[in-house]
């Protein structure tokens, strides 16, 4: 396991306390460029954009925030900024509508209109939330909310539109299905399945996770079910839930889960299928938060989990581990791509502090993931093989090309000498009219 080390970061100002899920990354605007989003438990709306250390935008919600999200929830073809409170109040706040364009000198909103504060919609659901999603969980193209409770519950919601303007939102969240899960919920995802279709995922205890099955017949049942919830038992739990255990040994259920593959505290599983294990780690850290990433450019996304102590494990699907120590221990994590500098999106860390800053390390690429050498690196590129060639070193002389690499590196006055005595006939004279002198490979 290798350490690496990130050095651009920007600090942000942030003096509240938040719940672990409250936080996020997105396109809360709709520029196509990223904003961390963080709610606290005082109700408050933090977004953050570019480096600038102040928030963007401030807005005011009703009770503690738990979980924050940004998407197209409305499924009107922009991302609504999504804020949900313990106390189940949903939020939806539109910062491209024309009381959010009114930026003062600075670049900042201006705050002073009460009407500006205000979501565009809220509307009581269950309280007790805890982890929410935002996703196609049916594979009709379509997003739904999903919410995760204290009390063991996932309730999924549709938005039902009361207008085609897609500038303006009217409408409420209809209840389309209740599961009823075993243990806690920490975390929810969704997948393909073996058909290619959505699959809604919840961890479950003991390094364990269910499958939700999203069995709503038709919209129009979805929307008579969703308007009499309010009726006796139209809450009623169905219990459509396969549970998985990804292995045969039976973890510490009092340990929690988290999904993209499998995650218990201290170990990591990466899962392919329903029981198909791909790889297994040990790591000696309390993890608390599992996230996905491309680091590498290379189209594939590897797991980020973070310890409470700022202990970072990057990791491929080939099981290739990277770690990389923040500087304080966190109260909340995410990682996503973030619009921080040179106005384009890279791949960001980002860790909530306890001494009311949050750090964001940006642009955190790796080259690649598994170890490597020089030789190997150099001889991928075919300027070296002709080098070797000018210098009399055959390439398939290992030893040699080492001995060549070694004193180029540590020893670059010799190589320079040698080189000018072989210019010099023995009689002393200087024959460099007809002597080519290679540049040194390195």
């Amino acid at each position: 396991m290798r350490s690496v080390s990130y050095v651009q970061r920007v600090a942000l100002d942030f003096g509240g306390s938040l719940f672990p899920r409250a936080i996020c990354l997105g396109d809360a605007d709709n520029d196509t460029l990223n904003e961390l989003v963080v709610g606290d438990t005082n109700g408050k709306l933090y977004v953050y954009k570019n480096d600038d250390s102040k928030p963007w935008a401030v807005r005011s919600c009703q009770g503690m925030l738990t979980c924050v999200g940004v998407g197209d929830v409305c499924n009107k073809g922009k991302n609504l900024v999504v804020a949900v409170s313990a106390e189940g109040w949903f939020h939806l706040f539109d910062l491209t509508s024309p009381t959010s364009k009114h930026p003062d000198a600075s670049g900042h909103h201006e705050l002073a209109a009460a009407e500006e504060q205000k979501p565009v919609f809220k509307q009581h659901i269950p309280a007790n939330t805890k982890v929410m999603l935002i996703n196609d969980i049916d594979g009709d193209g379509k997003c739904e909310l999903v919410v995760g409770y204290t009390d063991r519950v996932v309730r999924a919601f549709r938005w039902e539109d009361w207008s085609e303007n897609s500038d303006h939102i009217s409408g409420q969240l209809l209840l389309l299905k209740k599961w009823l899960l075993e243990g806690q919920v920490d975390s929810l995802s969704v997948n393909p399945g073996p058909d290619g279709s959505p699959e809604m995922m919840v961890s479950q205890p003991g390094c364990g996770y269910a499958i939700l099955l999203c069995t709503w017949d038709s919209e129009q049942q979805a929307t008579t079910e969703g308007r009499d919830n309010s009726a006796p038992g139209s809450e009623a739990p169905i219990r459509d839930v396969i549970l998985h255990q990804t292995s045969g040994r039976i973890h510490n259920k009092n340990v929690s889960t988290h999904l993209i593959g499998s995650i218990a505290r201290g170990t990591l599983k990466l899962m392919e299928g329903a029981d198909k294990l791909l790889w297994s780690v040990q790591v000696d850290h309390q993890l608390f938060a599992l996230e996905k990433l491309d680091v590498t450019g290379n189209g594939h996304e590897e797991v980020i989990a973070c310890a409470w102590d700022g202990q970072t494990y990057i990791i491929d699907h080939n099981r290739t581990v990277a770690r990389f120590q923040a500087d304080e221990n966190v109260s909340a994590f995410c990682a996503g791509l973030y619009a921080c500098k040179g106005g384009s999106n890279s791949p960001c860390l980002v860790y909530v502090s306890f001494n009311q800053k949050i750090y964001i390390y940006w642009d955190v690429q790796l080259e690649r993931m598994e170890s490597t050498n020089l030789l190997k690196i150099l001889d991928c590129n075919p300027e070296f093989g002709s080098l070797l060639q000018q210098l009399g070193v055959e390439r398939s002389d290992v030893s040699a090309v080492k001995n060549l690499i070694h004193k180029t590196l540590y020893f670059p006055e010799k190589r320079q000498q040698s080189s000018t005595t072989q210019c010099q006939d023995p009689a002393g004279i200087d024959s460099s009219a007809h002597c080519t002198v290679v540049q040194d490979p390195l």
